[in-house]
């Protein structure tokens, strides 16, 4: 019975202190934001989130859009001189839904977009954000609240006006 006792607060003890600190994220000390406009990481609804809150501090353009979307092929150009434009006021972040690696980058390419994207292939990052269809522009100000949205084509002189109101 005295063995048993001794085994049990051991294993107490041992639980207690035996317990590991949680492991650091793979993200820790790193930038959430991609440097390399090609290099497309898949992110989730949450890790987008988190990316969102890291670039608190600058207004931020959100761009969903899809290689295979007629109408994010309007707005590309239009989107790349915007924001080259606005380059070192405002972060354009990309998210690429329902696509292919190897289409996305070609589209980045021939859109001749500056910023980088993220990849999300089931299209969970614009569903969570409450959006239906591609596609989507949102404007953030530098404390991370959303003060514009639009779905379909974005224009130039919309996406001008509306960052404006922001810096």
């Amino acid at each position: 019975m005295r063995r048993l006792a001794v085994l049990a607060a051991a294993s107490l003890l041992l639980a207690a202190c035996g317990t590991e600190p949680p492991a650091p994220s793979a993200t820790e000390g790193r930038s959430l934001l991609p440097e390399d406009r090609l290099a497309l990481p898949e992110y989730d609804l949450a890790t987008f989130e988190a990316l969102l809150a890291e670039l608190r501090g600058v207004p931020v353009v959100v761009n969903i859009w899809g290689s295979w979307c007629p109408p994010c092929r309007v707005e590309a150009p239009e989107l790349a001189e915007v924001s080259r434009r606005f380059e070192g006021q405002v972060q354009f972040v990309g998210v690429d839904i329902l696509d292919t690696r190897p289409a996305a980058r070609d589209f980045i390419l021939q859109a001749d977009w500056p910023y980088p994207s993220v990849f999300d292939p089931t299209g969970a990052i614009r569903d969570g954000l409450g959006y239906v269809g591609q596609p989507v522009t949102i404007v953030y100000d530098a404390r991370g609240t959303k003060t514009f949205e639009w779905v379909g084509a974005v224009t130039g002189d919309q996406l001008r006006e509306e960052i404006r109101k922001v810096l």
